[in-house]
């Protein structure tokens, strides 16, 4: 959620800024809306400072003998003139509330506007791999090995699901131990959430009310509020898990990761190029998470990015890392570093991990505090990144490391956790 007093001292540059998003913001609206709650809860104010004066006479005027009844009349119109302006000011302070609800972040200065046309490549490593040998695609390759059953995935729940069997089973365990013993290294804390989350979880992540549709809901109650929904992203559940706290500074930065399988909607038609596992409902994926002080918040995303980089560079595989242009960057984030990997049959990269910077914004919408050196109370940052999702570093691996006779070489750093094989093989 957005800074309500930044916006009355900057409001053009914010307005400017947001643009670079695509949003057209109306910050002239909230502001007069808040500029009337301000006033009403200013005579609120001043009506309670009437009445408390005028209650404090009244003993003295009963000891004198004076008629007080038209007083004690008076002092219950004034009791309803107050709680009709308090209302007016509480309503007043739901819709200003109601409209930066929905406002996205605002992006860093250094973004460029605009989509994925603007998006920036900042990084290339490694070659695209050649072959002297017709390649073939994921889909195939699996389906040969049979190491992903696509159709028994379809028979069990439809389009966009598949099932792992035998050694794709043990290839997508591995890539998770991996990035789990990588980041238990890095000093990371460990952290299995639960799958099912209360709506107060999307809404302080930022992705409700205006995502809200994207999810899997659980419940039938036709207030989303009292429902649940299947996480889509652990990050969703770590950035709340202080929320309304206030962290002791000594504790940051706190970092944090989580294995979960995501469930995702995923709206509308497949294209050709994205059959198998590029686009699915459900996929698992580790999550790292940062919470910092506003000080330690630019380092934190380099390090996160650099850990996204670093998981990819130890598989082996090729890829890039691009800065997102301010519309490309989700709507909660104010900077995002995509790691995207080579696809061959698809001719392009493909996202594996977005990195990003929620700046306050998260930390606002969940009331998530630290208190600093001296003792003063602020929001903290908060930062995530994908470490990684597999369902594309999977097809990647697959294709990247196919060989002429039909088998997948197993990339070394996995090999420890397939019990030393080296290849898949038919």
């Amino acid at each position: 959620m957005l800074d309500l007093k930044r916006i009355q001292e900057n409001k053009e540059h914010i307005k400017e800024l947001l643009a670079r998003k695509g949003y057209d913001a109306d910050l002239d609206a909230l502001l007069a809306i808040d500029e009337k709650r301000r006033k009403a809860v200013s005579y609120v104010e001043t009506l309670k400072a009437q009445r408390n004066k005028v209650s404090a006479e009244i003993p003295a005027l009963k000891k004198t003998g004076k008629p007080v009844d038209d007083i004690f009349a008076e002092m219950r119109k004034l009791g309803e003139e107050i709680a009709e302006k308090d209302a007016e000011a509480k309503e007043l302070e739901q819709k200003a509330f109601d409209m930066l609800c929905v406002m996205p972040n605002i992006p860093d200065e250094d973004l460029k506007s605009g989509e994925k046309e603007n998006n920036e490549v900042i990084k290339v490593v490694g070659e695209k791999p050649e072959f002297s040998f017709k390649p073939q695609n994921h889909v195939d390759i699996c389906t040969k090995l049979g190491i992903i059953d696509y159709q028994r995935g379809v028979k069990l729940s439809g389009g966009g699901f598949w099932v792992y069997r035998g050694e794709g089973a043990r290839l997508e365990w591995a890539l998770l131990n991996f990035f789990i013993s990588e980041h238990l290294k890095d000093g990371y804390e460990f952290i299995l959430p639960p799958l099912q989350l209360g709506y107060n979880c999307g809404f302080g992540a930022g992705q409700f009310p205006k995502f809200s549709d994207e999810v899997y809901w659980l419940d039938v109650d036709e207030d989303r509020k009292k429902n649940r929904f299947m996480l889509p992203t652990a990050e969703t559940a770590l950035v709340n898990l202080y929320s309304g706290e206030i962290i002791d500074n000594a504790k940051l930065p706190m970092k944090f990761f989580a294995y979960t399988p995501c469930f995702r909607k995923e709206a509308g038609s497949y294209r050709a190029e994205e059959r198998g596992m590029i686009r699915g409902h459900q996929f698992n994926k580790v999550e790292m998470v940062q919470y910092t002080t506003q000080e330690g918040s630019d380092a934190a995303f380099g390090e996160l990015v650099n850990k996204a980089a670093s998981l990819m560079e130890k598989l082996g595989l090729h890829f890039r890392i691009s800065k997102l242009a301010a519309g490309d960057c989700s709507a909660s984030m104010a900077r995002t570093y995509d790691i995207e990997v080579w696809i061959p049959s698809m001719g392009i990269y493909k996202e594996v991990s977005s990195v990003s910077n929620a700046r306050d914004y998260q930390a606002r919408r969940n009331n998530t505090k630290y208190r600093d050196v001296n003792g003063k109370t602020q929001f903290v940052h908060t930062l995530n990144g994908s470490g990684l999702a597999t369902s594309r570093v999977f097809p990647a691996i697959i294709e990247q490391f196919q060989n002429a006779d039909g088998s997948v070489t197993v990339p070394e750093v996995l090999r420890p956790f397939m019990g030393g094989q080296e290849k898949i093989t038919l």
